[in-house]
């Protein structure tokens, strides 16, 4: 027997309320709730995949100069990002002595 939060009815054996059709079941909500989560992670996921960064949809624009200009984009980001590692490694080996 569990009784609805919402119209005080008891009822036995159900997810749904007899009365007001109102989920009452503890086990099915936390069922809802997890379902839920791993959507929005799988829509999460979706949508980063289906919006590349500014670089490659310039690397991918018929216009030859974007193209261009999205290569250019892209290096200096790989070679800003290589020069950062770098100098956190020689830090890191630095202050290990």
């Amino acid at each position: 027997m569990v009784k609805c939060k919402h119209c005080g009815v008891f009822t036995e054996n159900s997810d749904y309320c007899k009365n007001c059709g109102a989920l009452i079941s503890f086990k099915k909500e936390r069922e809802l709730r997890v379902e839920s989560f791993k959507q929005q992670q799988i829509d999460e996921a979706k949508l980063e995949l289906e919006n590349p960064s500014f670089a490659i949809r310039l690397m991918q624009h018929p216009n030859f100069l974007c193209k261009i200009g999205g290569w250019i984009l892209h290096s200096v980001f790989l070679v800003i990002s290589a020069i950062g590692a770098f100098l956190a490694w020689f830090i890191a080996m630095v202050a290990a002595g």
